[in-house]
């Protein structure tokens, strides 16, 4: 696998990130493609929360509404890179990296407290720093957890929920993927870390996550996960995602409260789902229906980071979804 030095890594994202081209495509259903901006320029930023530097990119006008993106494991705001592009011309676009992750600081895990309710805390203190007073989220995989955090904190900031393969039910975690991660749950043993760092966070693995139910691998970028290698073997860094991963399991005492939620507040909702992910398989995706039943569900032909091959699809589903969704919530 290559190495890559923190200046090779910048230069990666400010070529990739900096300037995303927006192609418009149909959605397959006979509606008008929306003309996308041609380029859209990205900031580069950080904002300081509770000592910890926060990374994070944004497009568009303060002004426009605003969406937020969240990232999944072992990802970062680098996975929003084309999207971001694609919507910056109408929506306000903020994508952060969570403590640990991307370019944010990554204080050890000894002192700071790798949890998922630490990192909602983080991303809420984000958006009062930045002045984000209501937005759309968009969650992916650890974004999940994070964004309905979030959201059951404060319904009243959320305008919008966009979930692609990011779980809410226990029926989402198929045993053929989770039974080593619940071994950990339950046994938090040395030999039992050991299994899952190399499960999760080998060169394999890495690779595996971004093309594992593409159909065509050679439109997956292999920058994704070269620079999630390079990331992860930061002095560290195994050790706080480790303890993400162990944590994931308070997750589960959320659903029921995350699905009150959903029955409560009713907000709208689109599904965007990679259909062939064995992580999270799109039996977790329906189960959104049983308390949002006029969520639209879409899977799509591609697998846990559906958007490395399917941003032009994904792009056009939220730009015809969210004006309708924000026309209902006014």
């Amino acid at each position: 696998m290559l190495r890559l030095n923190h200046a090779l890594l910048m230069w990666l994202v400010l070529v990739f990130c900096g300037v995303a081209q927006a192609t418009p495509v149909g959605s397959g259903q006979g509606r008008t493609t929306p003309q996308h901006a041609a380029v859209a320029s990205v900031s580069y930023r950080t904002v300081e929360i509770d000592g910890v530097k926060i990374f994070y990119r944004e497009a568009g006008s303060a002004t426009a509404p605003a969406i937020l993106l969240l990232h999944g494991f072992p990802a970062s705001s680098f996975m929003y890179r084309d999207l971001i592009g694609k919507l910056a011309d109408r929506y306000h676009v903020i994508a952060p990296d969570y403590p640990g992750f991307g370019y944010s600081d990554a204080p050890e895990a000894a002192t700071f407290g790798y949890t998922f309710d630490h990192l909602a805390d983080v991303v809420s203190k984000l958006t009062d720093a930045i002045g984000l007073e209501r937005y759309a989220l968009y969650m992916q995989d650890y974004g999940g957890p994070v964004g309905f955090r979030l959201a059951t904190r404060h319904p009243e900031k959320v305008t919008a929920l966009i979930v692609q393969n990011a779980n809410a039910y226990a029926e989402g975690l198929p045993d053929s993927f989770w039974t080593p991660v619940r071994t950990l749950w339950k046994t938090p043993s040395d030999e039992n870390y050991r299994m899952i760092e190399q499960a999760a966070m080998s060169d394999a693995a890495l690779q595996w996550n971004y093309t594992i139910g593409v159909k065509d691998p050679t439109r997956v970028d292999p920058d994704s996960w070269a620079l999630q290698h390079e990331l992860l073997n930061r002095p560290g860094n195994k050790g706080i995602m480790l303890a993400l991963l162990y944590d994931y399991r308070s997750n589960l005492t959320h659903y029921a409260e995350w699905q009150a939620y959903f029955r409560a507040h009713k907000p709208p909702m689109l599904i965007a789902w990679g259909a062939n992910d064995p992580i999270f398989p799109p039996t977790g995706a329906r189960c959104y229906l049983r308390d949002l039943p006029k969520a639209e569900l879409h899977l799509l032909d591609t697998g846990h980071f559906a958007l490395e091959d399917r941003s032009d699809e994904i792009a056009q589903l939220i730009r015809d979804f969210l004006p309708r969704a924000l026309a209902a919530a006014h």
